[in-house]
């Protein structure tokens, strides 16, 4: 006598998608069968389901930042930049998202301001989720390009110009040999947790990062160095860089110009520092005059 056979559940075939209209007001039929032999039949009108959704925004131009920009109006109070400094950063072409313009735009104004994604949002008239997107995407590019914009001089030439330039700011022939101006500030945090978050809370008494920078005499930064928590001293931060650690600049011949809080030293970085209060006689006022002309360019850069 054979074993009986297993009792095995009905098969029920896979449902069946038919399109039974246009594109515009698709219907789907889900057709299933069983046993019984039903069928349901679902019916989705993508007409009727785009009225109880809400439709893909467009930008509004209307908006006030943005029509303040478009009608040639000074962009410095919303961007911190020029319409010349603009051009240069919007003359790149996507074929994708919202378009070079109003993504850079999105990126500077909330850089330039310091706002949530909210006020952002309500900013342009565009959704929260999208400014994330933008500002995560166009911070990727800035990234993957920065070693084009942030870069020490290429050729004797390039020093050259530099130099001279100090020597214009300084108005004084002493400081043809400065090579650039070195200072730091403090780029403000969320206040961190566990026990080494005080470590974060600069003299401000606010939590923050360091970013050391140098630039040349127009105020372009030709090296950065950023990470250090905000207690830790500017000195302290230079001595851990590469730019001190590599000695690749300046070459000889050349220093670097900073403020009291870095260490006058000839090596391994050559750096010029301004006369102590109690050694000011009439030489070494006229010195730090000439000195924080020069030096005041670092200062303008990082505001």
């Amino acid at each position: 006598m054979s074993a009986p056979s297993a009792i095995l559940p009905p098969a029920y075939p896979e449902p069946i998608l038919h399109p039974s209209r246009s594109c515009t007001d698709t219907a789907i039929v889900v057709s299933v069968e069983s046993s019984n032999r039903f069928e349901i039949n679902l019916y989705f009108s993508v007409f009727l389901f785009n009225q109880t959704r809400p439709r893909y925004c467009r930008i509004h131009l209307s908006v006030p930042v943005l029509d303040r920009f478009f009608n040639q109006q000074n962009p410095i109070p919303d961007f911190r930049l020029s319409r010349e400094s603009l051009s240069v950063l919007l003359n790149h072409d996507r074929c994708h998202g919202w378009g070079a313009t109003i993504e850079t735009l999105v990126f500077l104004f909330w850089l330039a301001s310091g706002a949530s994604y909210r006020v952002v949002s309500r900013a342009f008239g565009i959704p929260r989720s999208t400014v994330h997107h933008i500002i995560h995407r166009v911070t990727e590019e800035v990234v993957a390009i920065r070693h084009q914009v942030i870069h020490l001089p290429k050729t004797p030439e390039d020093l050259e110009v530099v130099s001279q330039g100090f020597a214009g700011l300084a108005r004084h022939r002493a400081f043809f040999k400065a090579a650039g101006a070195i200072d730091g500030c403090h780029i403000r945090i969320k206040p961190l947790s566990g026990p080494d978050g005080h470590c974060y809370r600069n003299r401000k008494l606010f939590p923050s990062i360091i970013l050391q920078a140098v630039c040349d005499h127009q105020g372009c930064f030709i090296d950065m160095y950023m990470g250090w928590p905000g207690l830790v001293h500017d000195s302290r931060v230079l001595r851990h860089s590469p730019l001190y650690r590599q000695s690749v600049y300046p070459p000889p011949g050349h220093f670097i110009l900073a403020d009291g809080r870095y260490p006058c030293m000839q090596s391994p970085l050559p750096l010029i520092t301004p006369y102590k209060r109690g050694n000011q006689g009439v030489a070494a006022q006229r010195f730090n005059s000439h000195h924080s002309k020069a030096r005041s360019v670092i200062q303008c850069a990082l505001e």
